[in-house]
């Protein structure tokens, strides 16, 4: 499901990939108690849905990304930091993010949360977007794989002003479909 002109991921259609996700991990965990740690603000409405899907004890963590600008060796830069993450030592990991797509902000995530020494740890996403990848990172699990140029709207991703997270489907382009799910178009 990718191009310019839009493309549309049905709620029926991410409900039913959703579904087939939460059937995977419950077969690779085989009911032993899972620490899934959800990124914030992105990944919440996916987390939800996917854990409900989980046959297993879960126990939910979540952290909040913050991008700031730091000054180093008279350079600025954009940095990632994560508040404190929660102790998993000995325990199986289960990140949740909505998007991977250069794979730098999971990298480090992953990497800080593997600090506490958790016996497992893996990342699963909604979308996957490789072709801008920065890292040599793949998910282990991801709903739809799709191209790094589009922008995705609903299903908890927000517009640029902060809208959409609430549709029930996921719209991609420029060809006004962002423009009509925002005022209250079709909501499947």
């Amino acid at each position: 499901m990718s191009g310019g002109k839009g493309a549309t991921y049905s709620a029926s259609r991410i409900a039913a990939r959703v579904a087939a996700l939460g059937r995977d991990v419950s077969r690779e965990y085989q009911r032993h108690r899972i620490d899934v740690v959800v990124t914030l603000d992105r990944g919440f409405v996916f987390a939800a849905d996917l854990m409900r899907h989980i046959d297993a004890p879960v126990v939910c963590h979540f952290v909040r990304e913050e991008v700031r600008d730091v000054e180093h060796g008279g350079h600025a830069r954009r940095e990632v930091f994560f508040g404190s993450g929660p102790d998993l030592q000995g325990r199986d990991v289960l990140v949740l993010d909505a998007v991977l797509e250069s794979g730098v902000t999971q990298e480090f995530l992953l990497r800080r949360l593997g600090e506490s020494k958790p016996r497992s740890i893996r990342l699963a996403v909604l979308l996957d977007k490789p072709a801008k990848r920065r890292v040599a990172l793949e998910p282990d699990y991801f709903g739809f794989r799709t191209a790094s140029n589009e922008v995705w709207i609903g299903y908890g991703l927000a517009a640029a002003n902060g809208t959409g997270r609430n549709l029930r489907e996921l719209s991609s382009g420029t060809n006004g479909t962002h423009r009509k799910l925002l005022r209250g178009g079709r909501n499947k």
